[in-house]
C-alpha cells in the first residue's frame, strides 16, 4: 500500500514538474537555441532599430490572448481565421518575417524542439537588451497552440483608449499587478504608434502639452486620412530603452490616451514619478513584469505542439 502511494505521488510530482517552465529547458535538447535567437535578433535590430519594439509587441499580443502560446503567429487560411486580423493587430503587428528567419535557424540546429512561443519570449528579451534595456532570465518550455482566437484578440488586448481603472482591470484579468501594468507600459519608450491610435487624444484632450499636441497633429490629420501615419511613442528616444517615456508622461507628453492615464492625478502617478528618475527601479520592475507576463497560461507537457513552421500548425 505504501509503495503504491509513493509511486502515485512520484507520478503526480513528475506531472507537476513537467508542467513548469524552466530557464534550462533546452540545455540538453538544443543547447545553441538561445545563442542562435540572440544573433538573429541582433541582426534584425541592427538592420532596423524599430524591429526591437515590434518583436517585443508580438510577445505581448501573444500572451494576452489565451496565454503565451504562439497563437498570434498563425496565418489565416481558407478554413481558419487567426488573430492577425483583429483590430489591435491588423496593419499594425509586424516582425513575422524575423520570427520565420529565427525559426528556420533554430530548426537547423535541432528539428522540432524549440517552440515558436518560446522564440517570441526570448526574442522579446533580446530586443530589449539590443536597445539598451535590462536583461532577465526567460523561463522556457512553452508549447505552441493549434488554434487561435480572433474574438479574444479583439477583447483581451488592452486598447489605447482605456482609462486607468480599465487598464488595471485588463492586466489584473491576466494575473498581472498594477505595478506590472505600469512597468510593462514602459515598453512604449521604444516603437511607433499609428495615427488612428492617438488622433482623439491629440485633438480633443486637454491634459496634453500644447506644442507636443501641435507636433503630433502635423502628421495625423483630423480626418480619417493618414490613419497609418506613424509617430514615436517616446518622442525623445524611440529607439533606446530608457525612462524618457515616464518623463514625458510627467510633462503631459504621453502620445496615447492610455499612456497619459498613468499620470493623470490617479494612483499610478507616484510610481511613474519614481521610474522617471530611477532607471534601476524601472529596469528591475520591467524585467520582473516580463517574467510574470511570460507565465500567462503556457501550454506545457503534452499540450499543444512544437510547430515546424510558426505560421501554421503541423
Amino acid at each position: 500500500m505504501a509503495s503504491s502511494f509513493s509511486l502515485a505521488f512520484l507520478m503526480l510530482f513528475a506531472t507537476i514538474a513537467c508542467a513548469e517552465l524552466s530557464s534550462t529547458f533546452y540545455d540538453n535538447s538544443c543547447p545553441q537555441a538561445l545563442h542562435t535567437i540572440k544573433l538573429a535578433v541582433n541582426s534584425a535590430v541592427r538592420k532596423e532599430l524599430r524591429m526591437g519594439a515590434s518583436l517585443l509587441r508580438l510577445h505581448f499580443h501573444d500572451c494576452f490572448v489565451n496565454g503565451c502560446d504562439g497563437s498570434v503567429l498563425l496565418d489565416d487560411t481558407s478554413t481558419f481565421t487567426g488573430e492577425q486580423s483583429a483590430t489591435p493587430n491588423k496593419n499594425s503587428l509586424r516582425g513575422f518575417d524575423v520570427i520565420d528567419t529565427i525559426k528556420s535557424k533554430v530548426e537547423s540546429e535541432c528539428k522540432q524542439v524549440v517552440s515558436c512561443a518560446d522564440i517570441l519570449a526570448v526574442a522579446a528579451r533580446d530586443s530589449v537588451v539590443a536597445l539598451g534595456g535590462p536583461s532577465w532570465t526567460v523561463q522556457l518550455g512553452r508549447r505552441d497552440a493549434t488554434s487561435a482566437s480572433l474574438s479574444a484578440a479583439n477583447t483581451d488586448i488592452p486598447s489605447p483608449l482605456l482609462d486607468l481603472s480599465d487598464l488595471i482591470t485588463a492586466f489584473s484579468n491576466k494575473g498581472l499587478s498594477t505595478t506590472d501594468m505600469i512597468a510593462l507600459s514602459g515598453a512604449h519608450t521604444i516603437g511607433q504608434a499609428r495615427c488612428i491610435s492617438f488622433r482623439k487624444r491629440v485633438y480633443n484632450e486637454s491634459n496634453i502639452e500644447t506644442s507636443f499636441a501641435s507636433t503630433s497633429q502635423s502628421n495625423c490629420p483630423a480626418s480619417s486620412d493618414g490613419d497609418d501615419n506613424l509617430a514615436p511613442l517616446d518622442a525623445n528616444s524611440s529607439t533606446f530603452f530608457d525612462t524618457c517615456y515616464y518623463k514625458n508622461l510627467a510633462n503631459q507628453k504621453g502620445l496615447l490616451h492610455s499612456d497619459q492615464q498613468l499620470y493623470s492625478g490617479g494612483s499610478a502617478d507616484s510610481l511613474v514619478s519614481s521610474y522617471s528618475t530611477n532607471t534601476a527601479k524601472f529596469f528591475n520592475d520591467f524585467a520582473a513584469a516580463m517574467v510574470n507576463m511570460g507565465n500567462i497560461s503556457p501550454l506545457t507537457g503534452s499540450d499543444g505542439e512544437i510547430r515546424t513552421n510558426c505560421r501554421k500548425t503541423n
